[in-house]
């Protein structure tokens, strides 16, 4: 069955805190926020990118360096929504901008405010360190935790199950 839904997906849309980092956020004296952010996972969303899936980010989080770190990995800078509290009007947004069904897109989420969109989507995925509401709302939980592969490892298995999976050097020059 995994395979089968993989094979129909057109778009990815990920959370950040907990998904595309291991949701540990330092900060310093002036309450600048840093995150981690795992290459893998990256160089994934790359590929997609680069493939001609709509990348989407939808987060909580604020901080413009969030923004610029998606950007260098193909994200469009309009398909970053930060400071989302309802994230299933980013979703919808996210959809009409690029033509898609909810069904066709792959929603990547952890924890509670993520939820609403796992569900409808037409793939919810949890990394395998969600919060357990999450893990029971998603159709398909990575074996890796977020912020160490879990992005990375399900990208590459919809890419795969695709025929999509392989790098085009000349594009990744032009590119990144």
């Amino acid at each position: 069955m995994e395979r089968d839904i993989f094979k129909t997906i057109k778009a990815f849309a990920f959370d950040v805190d907990g998904v595309l980092t291991d949701g540990g956020i330092l900060a310093n004296l002036d309450g600048e926020l840093f995150r981690t952010f795992d290459s893998k996972d990256g160089f994934g969303l790359r590929m997609a990118s680069m493939a001609g899936f709509p990348v989407g980010i939808i987060t909580g989080g604020r901080s413009e360096s969030i923004r610029k770190r998606f950007l260098t990995c193909g994200v469009r800078p309009e398909d970053v929504y930060l400071g989302s509290r309802d994230k299933n009007e980013d979703f919808e947004d996210f959809c009409t901008r690029h033509g898609l069904k909810e069904e066709d897109v792959m929603y990547f989420g952890d924890d509670l405010p993520d939820i609403p969109v796992m569900v409808r989507c037409g793939c919810g995925v949890a990394p395998a360190d969600a919060v357990a509401e999450a893990l029971e709302a998603a159709d398909y939980v990575s074996p890796k935790a977020g912020g160490r592969g879990c992005v990375r490892d399900t990208v590459e298995k919809v890419m795969k199950a695709q025929g999509k999976w392989h790098l085009d050097v000349s594009l990744y020059k032009k590119k990144f």
